[in-house]
């Protein structure tokens, strides 16, 4: 599989975009919070060759800018309609996994005309949640940085195919291994799920949906379960044996999830 970098900026913001060409449906892939886009190139290198696909590195994550001012759940969707009309991406199918498919379900919710469909792995309206900038800045103050090598990121970061994934979004420098992006930036980018609730939104998505969820992940039965309520039409779908990180864990399955979901929109 051979990736093209493509940069879209905007309002002074780099966004870095991993683009494999294809002549149908584009489809776009959006990372979790901390992530970055190679965590999806086991999975796009198994979609269909007809799909354009497109993986972006979000605002303050991997290629792109490392500190924007603006971390608002706002700015987020506006980098994705930026990317949409640069790469000239008309309807895609939007996937985004855990933060990644927030952004999606946000800007699926805001501009419906752009969107053909949603899939969201590990994501849903939820907050607020007041607990999660603590939870997650104590998460990363836990990693042991820099790791002294690649192999010891894997072992920290989960081990196998979890562990290979996050530790793809590492730089050796200065003798170490270290994130590519800032600890505050991370935190800062879950201002809004602290306090606010995103049920609004998700009523007001109009195109096809597929939620995609790990058995033992993180989106409580009662979220699900409201949201079938409120979008009956959603269809979902629970891994077996797998967490928060499906994607990486079950690559192979997701895959297939996905290649049924695209064949029926």
């Amino acid at each position: 599989m051979t990736w093209s970098t493509r940069i879209v900026q905007r309002d002074g913001v780099r966004i870095s975009c991993r683009d494999r060409a294809g002549p149908g449906r584009p489809v776009v892939l959006l990372h979790g919070l901390a992530g970055h886009a190679g965590e999806w190139d086991a999975l796009a290198r198994h979609l269909p060759a007809r799909h354009r696909v497109v993986a972006v590195d979000q605002r303050g994550h991997g290629a792109s800018e490392r500190h924007p001012a603006d971390l608002s759940r706002a700015a987020y969707v506006a980098d994705v309609v930026a990317v949409l009309d640069r790469l000239g991406l008309q309807e895609p199918v939007l996937v985004g996994q855990s933060l990644g498919g927030h952004t999606a379900m946000l800007t699926a919710a805001a501009h419906p005309g752009l969107v053909h469909a949603l899939v969201l792995v590990e994501a849903g309206p939820g907050g607020p949640n007041p607990r999660v900038q603590q939870e997650v800045g104590g998460w990363l103050d836990s990693w042991p940085i820099p790791f002294p090598s690649r192999e010891a990121a894997v072992g920290f970061l989960g081990g196998g195919a979890v562990g290979e994934g996050w530790a793809a979004g590492l730089e050796e420098r200065d003798g170490g291994w270290w994130p590519r992006f800032d600890r505050d930036v991370m935190v800062g980018s879950l201002a809004e799920n602290a306090r606010t609730s995103f049920w609004d939104e998700w009523t007001k998505i109009t195109c096809p949906t597929l939620a995609v969820l790990g058995q033992s992940g993180i989106i409580p039965p009662q979220e699900i379960g409201e949201m079938l309520r409120l979008r009956p039409d959603t269809a979902a779908v629970s891994i077996p044996g797998t967490g928060h990180d499906l994607h990486l864990e079950r690559t192979d399955v997701l895959r297939q999830v996905l290649e049924d979901f695209l064949r029926g929109i």
